[in-house]
């Protein structure tokens, strides 16, 4: 639906020149584009009670940050207003649509689409963050200023929520129009604000950081119960200070805890789980009369296209001896022979039943997928 055209780029140009370097402006980067939503299809999403949203104002360079559900819009003023929605590929279609065209960065890098819509001066003010980020210009214009990563810039918080920087120097200073596209690497200031409504699309992506992995590792040991071994020194012997910690015993407890990391498995089934798994609510519809495996192999074998839910997070890794398929949070083992039949799940928001009977998959993906359809992951 969307054909991304990196200026005279190639996609590997793109990576190995800009991707984590530099900032990029993409003119015409969606030729033609067209709004999969508008602005009242948006509040409509703000207000439910299962969707991330807020209202972001800026009257006399005073900034309030408003967290939705929202009941009505009066704080969303005809000016200095901007109303963002999280996750909306997980809950619209159309707008799911946008993240397809960035899916040369891998499917686990990818986070979610953030939209928002500012009445002419609105915007959320200067700030960084601390991943990678493409902004679409939608309906309206925006006037964006980006600049290169300085460790000396200051940051502070205009309120609890609202952590913006101080003047920097920019490198990009433009006028977005709808169809063009900015790229910022993660530390990167930038600021944007309308210049008229405005709507703009950020494909943001997943940086998880040591103290991140580090806890939902040790969470993962706890759940599995791994991590059982003691610590022994069944070499002790008398020292002259009773209150040193040697080296020696330092290092114990580290190649104790290393063993853990090294353990080639439970490393692997943890990142599965953990990098599938969605960072907002789904929108799931299980089937209120689930299919059995016979009845999916039927399927198989007529001409059915089947779908992926929007917001679905599908990867896999090989191992030694069998494939783990990780879909939104849930591991699966299937045997290594299933490579083409799963990369039809984790490769593609939808696929055709020819292609994948092409693939001879075996029973227990068959049995796998039944689960995931009436699971509501995949729909038909």
């Amino acid at each position: 639906m969307y054909q991304l055209k990196i200026n005279e780029l190639s996609e590997q140009a793109f990576l190995s020149q800009y991707w984590q370097k530099k900032p990029l402006l993409i003119k015409a980067g969606f030729k033609d584009f067209q709004d999969p939503l508008d602005a009242n299809e948006l509040a409509g999403l703000a207000m439910e009670d299962s969707i991330e949203s807020r209202i972001i104002t800026n009257h006399n360079q005073q900034w309030q940050s408003h967290q939705g559900p929202f009941d009505d819009f009066e704080i969303l003023t005809d000016q200095h207003s901007t109303l963002l929605v999280q996750a909306v590929d997980h809950w619209h279609p159309e707008a799911a649509q946008l993240l397809e065209p960035f899916r040369f960065i891998p499917n686990w890098r990818i986070d979610d689409l953030m939209i928002s819509y500012s009445t002419p001066g609105g915007g959320v003010g200067p700030h960084l963050d601390q991943y990678d980020v493409f902004i679409i210009q939608g309906e309206g214009k925006r006037h964006w200023r980006v600049g290169l990563p300085d460790p000396t810039l200051k940051q502070f918080a205009q309120n609890k929520t609202l952590l913006q920087v101080e003047a920097f120097s920019a490198v990009i200073d433009c006028i977005l129009e709808p169809g063009d596209i900015l790229y910022i690497p993660p530390g990167c200031p930038h600021e944007g604000y309308a210049v008229e409504n405005a709507l703009n699309y950020s494909v943001g992506f997943r940086a998880p950081n040591q103290q991140d992995l580090l806890s939902s590792f040790a969470d993962h040991i706890i759940d599995t119960e791994s991590g059982q071994k003691r610590y022994t020194d069944h070499t002790l012997a008398l020292r002259d200070s009773k209150g040193e910690l040697t080296q020696s015993e330092v290092d114990k407890v580290k190649t104790l805890m290393q063993a853990l990391l090294e353990d080639e498995s439970l490393f692997k089934h943890w990142l599965g789980n953990t990098l599938s798994q969605p960072k907002h609510d789904m929108d799931l519809a299980p089937e209120e009369d689930p299919f059995s495996v016979e009845q999916i192999q039927q399927l198989l074998e007529n001409q059915v296209t089947f779908e992926r839910l929007g917001g679905t997070r599908a990867i896999y890794q090989c191992m030694d001896t069998e494939l783990l398929l990780s879909i939104n949070g849930e591991n699966y083992a299937l045997p290594l022979s299933d490579l083409e039949a799963v990369k039809q799940l984790t490769d593609f928001i939808e696929f055709d039943s020819s292609v994948l009977n092409a693939a001879t998959p075996s029973l227990d993906f068959i049995e796998t997928f039944t689960t995931l359809v009436n699971e509501g992951i995949w729909f038909s």
